[in-house]
């Protein structure tokens, strides 16, 4: 046995620490619900008649959406060493967006509170999570570039995406991670050095997820999916309008609203993402009450349906670990 591995906690920390960890699932679905109960109040559906297929099919590309990216997940799970079952990583991956509400999305590293069991430490989940949002962020970056010229009013916006992108990716690819995380190892035993020996260890994984042929295949991937929503917005927007919507304004709204979300640092960009994405397309012609319910329904088939898909595969992963 290791002389320096700590003491089993006492069981009634253990019994506050499992009441805490519920207490805070229950206070983020109760909040998960009223939002969403806001947001369906608001939509008319009798103006959507006309197109159900197309609200379907916008649905569907959703689907899709999430598809790619857990293939994404599992090619970074992979290529850091750790080869998972299908079922087990798309059911953990779709479960971290249960807790994508929260601000920038941290949320979802809820997932590596299932990796733990099998041996799959935070910095491994962390630097897929890391890579993971760094490239969806320059995945929605060129997609504006399809409709730059009529999004001048929030290319500030852009450039300050840009700058963080760029400045991530060179902090992590310019310093010697490996030598900082092996000082930090020598100094492990000091309590205060571990949460930077976690992320720094984490950095040093994420570095592993930039070499070319992963880095253009995540990239890849990222871009299909996120313009796959962007072609649903596309879809209902034509049911509404007599005047069709172009793909390359559809790929800029887009991507621009869920930019400005990002960067808002709001709970699922909530309140930010539907103000920008409204006014877009009021200034590309859709009157106010079109403009407002074509947000919502959009939010409603990317961001709520994933979070309702979330919660389902939490509780499959609940219940799977009880039998």
């Amino acid at each position: 046995m290791n002389s320096n591995a700590a003491p089993p906690a006492p069981p009634h920390t253990n019994l506050m620490r499992k009441l805490a960890v519920y207490g805070l699932f229950a206070v983020f679905a109760v909040w998960c619900v009223t939002a969403f109960r806001k947001d369906i109040a608001q939509v008319d559906p009798s103006q959507l008649q006309a197109g159900w297929g197309a609200v379907l099919l916008a649905g569907g590309l959703s689907l899709v959406n999430y598809a790619l990216r857990v293939w994404r997940w599992r090619l970074y799970m992979t290529r850091l060493g750790h080869s998972l079952p299908w079922r087990f990583v798309a059911l953990t991956y779709m479960a971290g967006f249960a807790f994508t509400l929260s601000p920038g999305k941290i949320g979802e590293m809820v997932r590596a509170r299932y990796y733990q069991p099998h041996g799959i430490g935070l910095p491994a989940s962390g630097a897929a999570f890391f890579v993971e949002r760094l490239l969806d962020l320059l995945a929605m970056m060129l997609l504006t570039a399809a409709a730059l010229t009529e999004l001048q009013a929030y290319q500030r916006f852009l450039w300050v995406a840009l700058a963080l992108v760029g400045g991530l990716l060179a902090m992590l690819m310019l310093l010697p991670w490996p030598r900082v995380a092996a000082h930090l190892d020598q100094r492990a035993a000091h309590r205060l050095l571990r949460p930077a020996q976690t992320i720094v260890h984490t950095l040093v994984r994420a570095r592993a997820l930039l070499s070319p042929g992963i880095l253009l295949g995540g990239m890849a991937l990222g871009l299909a999916a996120w313009a796959l929503e962007a072609i649903g917005l596309k879809l209902v927007a034509d049911v509404l309008s007599p005047e069709p919507l172009a793909m390359a304004s559809a790929m800029g709204i887009y991507a621009v609203a869920i930019i400005v979300g990002a960067l808002s640092f709001l709970p699922g960009g909530l309140g930010s993402t539907e103000f920008v994405m409204a006014g877009l397309l009021y200034a590309h012609g859709f009157t106010m009450p079109q403009a407002i319910l074509l947000t919502l329904v959009c939010r409603l088939l990317t961001l709520w349906l994933a979070v309702v898909i979330g919660w389902y595969c939490v509780w499959v992963l609940r219940h799977t670990k009880q039998t």
